[in-house]
């Protein structure tokens, strides 16, 4: 039997599920690329432990030697994580965002743009959006902003950020 860590569901959501692993399964080992579903209101952000709720900005990092994969309920709290991991500038380093104006599709967070002044979990204030608008920023913006924002008061890290 296949050991997956992988937790099966009844009815439509089970099946969903099913058919966006079915090559995983197929290998039975974990995802090494790409975005996971986040189980709102359930998983905790990697940097403060804060429930995951809003759909409209989670994030997700993948990265490292182990191609681990990071949860964030901000994209703010996603960047300045990843900015003091010595693997931060890898091109081969993924980061996801959630569409901002849907909550339902990952989008790859350096290709997006972004809207500002919007209320999000951890007052970074970006959405991430797919396509560009008179009121939207780069990826690189967006970036050095929260960058320069630091970590949010609301977010106290579970550990020393450096470790």
């Amino acid at each position: 039997m296949c050991r997956c860590h992988h937790h099966h569901d009844p009815g439509r959501r089970a099946l969903i599920g099913l058919i966006a692993a079915a090559p995983f399964l197929a290998a039975c080992k974990p995802q090494d690329e790409g975005p996971e579903e986040i189980r709102w209101g359930r998983e905790t952000c990697a940097i403060c432990g804060m429930i995951i709720s809003d759909p409209r900005f989670g994030a997700e990092v993948r990265g490292g030697a182990e191609r681990d994969l990071l949860k964030f309920d901000d994209i703010g709290d996603a960047l300045n994580w990843l900015s003091v991991q010595d693997w931060a500038g890898d091109p081969a380093t993924e980061i996801w965002v959630r569409d901002y104006e849907t909550g339902t599709r990952w989008l790859e967070a350096r290709g997006a743009r972004y809207v500002s002044g919007v209320v999000s979990p951890m007052d970074y204030g970006f959405g991430a959006v797919e396509s560009s608008g008179p009121d939207t920023v780069s990826f690189e913006e967006m970036q050095a902003e929260v960058i320069r924002i630091g970590l949010s008061s609301r977010c106290l890290p579970l550990t020393d950020i450096g470790e």
